[in-house]
């Protein structure tokens, strides 16, 4: 009876095994057939180490040092052979320790991955996947498939459909593995792998990682480097030095460790790389200008940052400058503003010809894709508009020194009805001239002067000098009731300093293709047309220099630097300016909330005017102070009246008076007088 029983066990397990055995066997020879139909389709090797569907794009600042990068950043071709050995260690000994003697695929490394999902109560696919090298480059590769844009939505899909963990895929891409074995070897695998895997901070592949993060080719980075480069495979946007250098560091340690266990690193080689961790170059360190380069991106045409090849923008950006607006900024911050407040501020530093030097578009000095509120936030300008208005009058003839009512004053507005303006402090003072109106930032003279001059001539001015977002029809119009960007008014104020031409805001000066010198585009500067007359400019710079020595702008001045420029405050406080120049440079601020909510406590005059004066002490050490090209006059010669004597409701405009300063301006000119 045993052994009846016994054979039909042995019988039975006789026919599952040879069953088994054949379809183990027709299994193993289609995988055969299907790798080896995989290996005489591959490509060559150097047709899959450039895997972008993109280019990217390298800045340099004006002294030709990067700063930052976008896009997908391909440093080139590094291989096996010439990459540095403790780079191709770090990465053997992390990712795959057997990758020298299996096939493509390590059952293994399966089953103890399976093993180890199940434990820690994933599915037996879920997290750790025990893919070789070999599978993680076809994986890479997508198994061959390219990316198509008219089949894939974009490429986030694309790259989510390769990166499929289900069991049909997983068997795939043994299949594919398998295949890359038979084709490739393992230098050619470990080439192909070392340029497509994405290393974080838009860097695909180790050459580009390692001139992003520390400066250097990927052939001479030292143990502690390339620990920390083999780090980023398995999170490159978690372990990425740029976001925590300190966990990047303890990932490497691990790295370290596993080195020195398979004998690819010495006790004393390890214990030297783990005193001496890796550290960022200065350019990755810095994250400075990170605005700045989104900008550079948004405005630039889609053929230079859209293109399939890498290109590199030299920029106008100053390290210089752009570090002392960070750090103005921060020190007001830390020093003036309670701790804790949400309130936002943007700075702004440009030339006379419109290049822009530095900008911080927030408190979140790193940039990067944030909101940037120097170029992006359209808000009301306040007073700041009011150097327009009287650009306006002294372009049709008038004077600094000519007078302005400042009493009640009631305009009827077709459509509105009567609308009174009133002066910051409620006050009235009588006769005043267009200086003082200006220093003290009246609003009723300014009112009036807008009146006199033409709402439509104030308007035109403003638009020709960049302003020109839906300028507000009325006479507020005067008070800066329209909303202009902070780069666009520190154009329109750099206009004013160059003497009166207008200038397109610019950062890049030079693009080229990445390895040629051949330039693809290039930007000789931004000086525009003439706006107003070079004379009227040198009177208005001498109206806002006293602005600053005597006005609404005294926080501003330097002691030893002659400083002009305008205090803004809008309704509510909800905004607050202070923008100016000496005869070097434009700077502009501005200060509130994205939420629109008032500012408590704070002017022009306050704390916008004293980032100004801490970011332009900073600008201007170790310059040669220079005069502002404004005149000199004699302010003891007599006044003459601009606009009427202020009843209510009129307009105000005095042509005789216009027509007789410009012909006496004209005569001066033509006979040299001054």
């Amino acid at each position: 009876m045993l052994r009846f029983f016994y054979n039909i066990i042995r019988l039975t397990f006789s026919l599952i095994w040879r069953v088994l055995w054949r379809i183990g066997a027709v299994s193993v020879a289609l995988i055969l057939i299907a790798s080896a139909f995989v290996a005489v389709t591959l490509p060559p090797v150097e047709d899959l180490t450039d895997g972008r569907a993109r280019g990217s794009v390298t800045m340099r600042d004006a002294s030709g040092q990067t700063f930052a990068w976008r896009g997908d950043q391909y440093g080139g071709l590094v291989s096996a052979e010439n990459v540095s050995p403790n780079l191709l260690n770090a990465i053997v000994a992390t990712e795959d320790r057997r990758f020298y003697r299996h096939f493509g695929v390590s059952p293994r490394g399966v089953i103890g991955a399976i093993a180890i999902n199940l434990r820690e109560g994933r599915g037996p696919l879920e997290g750790h996947g025990g893919s070789t090298i070999t599978q993680q480059t076809a994986k890479l590769i997508c198994l061959g498939v390219p990316y198509d844009p008219t089949v894939w939505k974009n490429e986030s899909a694309y790259e989510s459909d390769c990166r499929q963990t289900t069991l049909w895929r997983k068997a795939k891409e043994a299949v594919y593995a398998v295949g890359m074995e038979m084709r490739y070897s393992k230098n050619d695998i470990l080439t192909i792998y070392m340029n497509r895997a994405y290393l974080g901070e838009g860097t695909r592949g180790f050459e580009a990682a390692s001139e992003r993060y520390f400066g250097k080719s990927a052939a001479d980075v030292d143990p502690a480097q390339a620990a920390m480069l083999a780090g980023l495979l398995v999170a490159p946007t978690r372990y990425a030095p740029t976001n925590n250098l300190a966990r990047s560091q303890n990932r490497a340690n691990l790295i370290i460790g596993l080195m020195e266990d398979q004998d690819y690193l010495t006790a004393a080689q390890a214990e030297q790389a783990i005193a001496h961790p890796a550290q960022l170059s200065d350019a990755a360190r810095d994250q400075s200008g990170g605005y700045f380069a989104d900008w550079l991106m948004s405005s630039a045409p889609d053929f230079l940052t859209r293109r399939n090849a890498d290109v590199v923008f030299d920029t106008t950006l100053d390290p210089r400058i752009q570090k002392s607006a960070e750090g103005a900024l921060a020190h007001v911050f830390e020093t003036k503003v309670r701790e804790g407040s949400d309130a936002q501020a943007a700075i702004v530093v440009m030339s006379a010809d419109g290049a822009v030097r530095g900008m911080v578009g927030g408190r979140d000095l790193d940039g990067g894709g944030v909101f940037n509120r120097a170029t992006q936030a359209l808000r009301q300008t306040g007073s700041s508009f009011k150097p327009f208005v009287y650009a306006t009058a002294l372009e049709l003839g008038w004077s600094w020194n000519d007078i302005v009512q400042d009493a009640p004053l009631t305009i009827n507005i077709p459509g509105s009805g009567p609308w009174t303006p009133e002066n910051y402090d409620h006050d009235f003072r009588g006769p005043v001239t267009l200086v003082d109106a200006l220093k003290k930032s009246l609003n009723i003279p300014a009112v009036r002067v807008a009146q006199a001059a033409g709402l439509d001539n104030v308007r035109k001015v403003a638009e020709d000098f960049g302003i020109g977002h839906d300028l507000a029809p009325g006479p507020a119009l005067a008070l800066g009731a329209s909303e202009a960007t902070l780069i666009e008014m520190v154009g329109a104020y750099a206009g004013i300093l160059n003497g009166g031409s207008s200038v397109e805001p610019y950062g890049m000066t030079r693009v080229t293709l990445q390895g040629d010198s051949e330039p693809l585009a290039e930007t000789e500067g931004g000086i525009g047309e003439r706006v107003i007359r070079e004379d009227a400019a040198r009177e208005l710079i001498y109206m806002m220099r006293q602005v600053v020595l005597s006005g609404t702008g005294q926080r501003a001045g330097l002691d030893n630097v002659e400083i002009a420029g305008k205090t803004g405050t809008t309704q509510a406080a909800r905004d607050a300016w202070f923008i100016g120049f000496s005869a070097d440079y434009v700077i502009g601020v501005w200060m509130g909330y994205d939420n629109n909510t008032p500012l408590t406590g704070v002017t022009g005059s306050g704390l916008p005017a004293e980032i100004f004066h801490e970011t332009m002490v900073r600008v201007q050490d170790g310059l040669e102070p220079r005069p502002l090209p404004m005149i000199h006059p004699d302010t003891s010669q007599g006044r003459e009246m601009a606009g009427d004597s202020g009843s209510a409701g009129s307009s105000g405009s005095n042509p005789i008076k216009q027509v007789e300063n410009v012909i006496e301006k004209a005569l001066r000119d033509i006979f040299g007088l001054n």
